[in-house]
């Protein structure tokens, strides 16, 4: 709305697609309660998926791409997503602000292939197809799987109580996977399916039994600056890899999931993003 000045104000708060998408609040009303696991605020519906563009410059006419995992399952939002989008790019990105076009946006499958087209050159193409990707986080009994390898892709933080871990303990990943996972279905599934119909505790029990057998992480110093305020924040974390044993059946679905969702802090900046490899017994 052109009079509104501010989202946490806005006497349209709740309907407004804007606040929803990029600035989600657990206190839209004096006196309102926290959100899930006693979040101030909510985290947004997305995380981007842009690493590969670190460092690059691009000429004139030449292209690039970028991910952006939705969690909002309301058909509309797309449609805004790319309206955001599209107006950004004439506004410019990176330092100079150089401006682009939106040419196209697809839908990826699980593989992470791209499937149907939704927008090209200015036109929604295929709306009625954006349907959501599903994920089971029911555990497979075809085979016992003991070893798994955890590659931290972009820099990651993970909290311990109210500490910043050292050390990816496969206790304190897992949790904070499911404490994720559950957090946006609460939040973003339209028909109220509430947080996971899980045993929490006994979930965290479990976690604790598998045992950490390798680790090998580096800290990185990362700094993004936002150009509404000016100020300066730290987006950095551990990088590398660890290695797990255990019975790791329970808990390899919900690793899968949290190479779309992430994990930790921040991960609408495109921390936290994972990738899993698996060993059979």
């Amino acid at each position: 709305m052109p009079q509104c000045s501010n989202a946490d104000t806005c006497a349209n708060r709740l309907t407004c697609p804007y606040a929803r998408l990029f600035e989600p609040s657990a206190t839209t009303v004096a006196g309102s309660s926290p959100g899930p696991s006693g979040l101030a605020d909510h985290p947004r519906p997305f995380v981007f998926r842009a690493i590969h563009l670190d460092g690059k410059t691009f000429g004139v006419n030449q292209t690039f791409h970028f991910d952006l995992n939705l969690f909002d399952t309301d058909p509309t939002t797309i449609a805004y997503l790319i309206l955001a989008f599209a107006q950004l790019a004439r506004e410019g990105l990176g330092p100079e602000r150089r401006k682009v076009q939106l040419i196209s946006v697809c839908k990826r499958d699980l593989e992470d292939n791209p499937t149907s087209l939704i927008y090209k050159d200015g036109l929604i193409q295929n709306q009625s197809d954006v349907s959501p990707l599903t994920l089971d986080l029911e555990a497979t009994t075809e085979q016992r799987i003991s070893h798994i390898r955890v590659k931290f892709v972009t820099p990651t933080e993970l909290k311990s109580g109210q500490q910043i871990a050292a050390r990816p303990e496969f206790a304190i990943v897992a949790t904070r996977a499911r404490d994720r996972i559950s957090t946006l279905r609460e939040l973003y599934d339209p028909t109220g399916a509430g947080a996971l119909p899980i045993d929490f505790r006994g979930f965290g029990e479990r976690a604790a039994l598998v045992k950490m057998t390798r680790c090998r992480i580096q800290n990185v110093d990362i700094e993004r600056r936002s150009t509404r305020t000016g100020q300066t924040h730290s987006i950095g974390g551990f990088i590398g890899e660890a290695e797990y044993e255990g019975e790791l059946d329970e808990f390899v679905p919900y690793l899968r999931a949290a190479k779309w969702t992430g994990i930790g802090r921040q991960t609408v900046w495109g921390k936290g993003e994972i990738e899993i490899f698996l060993e059979r017994s």
